[in-house]
């Protein structure tokens, strides 16, 4: 099931990007918030607000993984100056959100055997409220990677 690990995001036509919206987050945990405030923002202006729990879930989830796992464990002030980015794309009839982050590593899915665990479950999530999921390194002179969630959205009419 959570198999779709380094793939990338499935052929979409950046041109038919209706709307999209990113905002940096800073390295601290308030930043989970802050990034569920500008996702509800975000849907409400583009009137797809009916996915707000699904898609935020798994925001919230993508920026969480970020934090915790992808920004150096340096201390307070050093993850003060480092930061994740949230992007949201949206087509037609598909919403994209994908969560920068400065780590080359790659997501790692932990077995989903125990639920009433608090943590590790984040990725089992993501895959169970989108549509498809999955990461890819950044190109060129960035370093990092991009963990992104597909939804897929009822056609308006």
């Amino acid at each position: 099931m959570l198999e779709p690990l380094r793939q990338g995001l499935p052929p979409l036509d950046p041109a038919a990007v209706s709307n999209a919206a990113s905002c940096a987050l800073p390295g601290r945990y308030e930043a989970v918030r802050e990034a569920r405030r500008f996702t509800r923002g975000t849907l409400d202006q583009w009137d797809i607000g009916e996915r707000f729990d699904d898609v935020c879930l798994v925001v919230s989830e993508l920026v969480t993984n970020a934090l915790r796992h992808a920004l150096p464990t340096a201390g307070p002030r050093a993850l003060e100056e480092l930061s994740v980015r949230l992007h949201l794309m949206r087509w037609t009839e598909r919403l994209v959100c994908a969560v920068r982050d400065p780590s080359n590593d790659s997501p790692v899915a932990r077995e989903a055997d125990d639920f009433s665990a608090e943590s590790g479950r984040g990725l089992f999530l993501v895959d169970s409220f989108c549509d498809s999921w999955g990461w890819h390194p950044l190109a060129g002179t960035l370093s990092g990677k991009v963990v992104w969630a597909l939804f897929r959205l009822q056609p308006d009419g």
